[in-house]
């Protein structure tokens, strides 16, 4: 009986490993926002940054080619060696109700080859079951454009 046991839960095992590999990991608001940014700021590559955006910011992005610039001129922060971490969301336990979150990022790494703590706040809106960043919301006495 035991060995029964045994042999039905390691097959029933291999075969839920073979469901979780072929599905995709749910995104989630946190997820989109940190490989945005970690695409930016680590890989430095706005290519990988494109599939978390609008089309409009796609644009954007596409407009200034490197991550240096997307740095300075969209988000208004050059930073080299960042870590980075969901510092503050606006969503709740009901989170699968709310279509539209606001996310607050902190970034730790060198500004100008010293250390410095930053954050930036993106907005994410949920289309079907993907969320995508609609906006890179302005910071406090910062002119966008």
């Amino acid at each position: 009986m035991f060995r029964f046991v045994f042999i039905f839960s390691f097959i029933a095992l291999l075969g839920c490993e073979k469901i979780i590999e072929k599905g995709e990991a749910p995104q989630t608001p946190e997820s989109v926002t940190l490989n945005f940014f970690e695409a930016i700021y680590n890989d430095r590559d706005v290519s990988k940054a494109l599939p978390y955006v609008t089309p409009e910011l796609r644009e954007v992005l596409q407009h200034y080619h490197i991550a240096s610039s997307v740095q300075r001129h969209v988000l208004g922060l050059s930073m080299t060696k960042v870590n980075m971490s969901i510092d503050e969301i606006d969503i709740d336990f009901f989170r699968k109700f709310t279509d539209e979150v606001t996310i607050i990022v902190k970034m730790e790494g060198l500004k100008g080859g010293r250390p410095w703590v930053d954050d930036r706040t993106l907005r994410l809106k949920k289309e079907g079951n993907k969320w995508i960043i609609v906006e890179v919301i302005p910071e406090k006495g910062r002119i966008s454009g």
